[in-house]
């Protein structure tokens, strides 16, 4: 490898799919060029000819989780800095310019992360799993997937769209995490201990993240966060419990209470609609939020969405607070 390399480009996954294609399709019109490519899928790959003018590595790892296959990709990487995407996003044209000028610009600065957009090219259901996320009333960090200036000094990132120092990969002492998800987090909040870099927000820095195609898998993914954040609210607290994420545990605990004491004493009727309408009025200064950045249909259908996900990750999160001892997930 060229010592020009100054940026190692870490991909995990199980296997070889179209937005891992995508993703390095457009890795390959990056206009910051010192990079190189780690690949860490589950078993070899054949990669396609249209490729090979990538400084790119395959390394097969087995069934582990992500945090685990990016540790292994750093152990091989030969850049100061590493630049962790996963395989369903793909990077803006300048990604890596905006890294190194940061990065080059404050020496205080350990890790750097930016917003992961949903793609117009997303299917309707698929953007409007997206559009949740838009706003703080119903999804809690926009930031995290629209560019919100100004940068700043945050506590906590996803990997979607994280680089990283090596000097201060290797401090923290690497993701070495079983948990997925989750393993970000714990991930930053070494960061935070073990180092006396920041983290810090660019949101100049964005990649493109594909969202979940439907209810289903979008409510599994949202479920997951919840019971790790329960979880980690009491094991971690430094970076989980923030009064935030209880928020729809308490709205959980309302809805269902709230209506079990009201038809026990009716008096409350009036406290509890009261309550109802408060949320309805939330609902919508959150469309309101979503319809900057998505067309009305997609902000409305987003919605019955919202609602679904206040409950579901308000109760695996109660769920999470609950587990004793969360369970290792070595695989996915």
């Amino acid at each position: 490898m060229q010592k020009s390399t100054i940026f190692s480009i870490i991909i995990p996954f199980k296997n070889w799919s179209s937005d891992l294609e995508e993703c390095l399709v457009h890795i390959q019109k990056l206009s910051f060029r010192e990079f190189e490519v780690i690949l860490l899928p589950d078993k070899q790959i054949n990669l396609p000819e249209t490729y090979k003018d990538l400084a790119l590595s395959i390394i097969p790892t087995g069934s582990i989780n992500p945090a685990l296959k990016r540790d292994r990709g750093a152990r091989v990487a030969k850049s100061p800095y590493l630049a962790f995407i996963d395989d369903d996003a793909y990077p803006e044209g300048n990604w890596l310019d905006i890294a190194y000028k940061t990065f080059s610009s404050r020496s205080d600065i350990g890790a750097i992360g930016g917003p992961a957009t949903t793609p117009d090219s997303d299917p309707f259901w698929a953007r409007v799993s997206g559009a949740v996320f838009l706003s703080f009333i119903s999804g809690g960090f926009p930031e995290r997937y629209v560019a919100k200036p100004p940068a700043r000094a945050i506590e906590d990132w996803p990997s979607v769209n994280l680089i990283v120092c090596r000097e201060t990969f290797e401090i923290a002492g690497g993701f070495d995490s079983a948990y997925w998800p989750g393993e970000d987090t714990l991930f930053c909040l070494k960061i935070l201990n073990n180092t006396d870099k920041l983290i810090y927000y660019v949101p100049e820095l964005r990649v493109w993240h594909h969202r979940r195609s439907n209810l289903v898998k979008h409510l599994r993914q949202i479920g997951n966060y919840g019971l790790h954040r329960g979880y980690f609210s009491k094991v971690y607290p430094e970076n989980s419990r923030k009064f935030k994420y209880f928020v729809p545990s308490l709205w959980v605990l309302f809805v269902f209470l709230g209506l079990f004491l009201s038809v026990i004493f009716p008096d409350l009727i009036i406290l509890y609609s009261f309550g109802w309408v408060t949320y309805l009025v939330a609902l919508v200064i959150s469309w309101k939020d979503i319809n900057k950045y998505e067309p009305i249909l997609i902000a409305l259908s987003s919605t019955p969405y919202t609602i679904m996900t206040h409950l579901w990750y308000g109760i695996k999160f109660i769920e999470g607070l609950a587990t004793k001892s969360l369970k290792s997930s070595m695989g996915r």
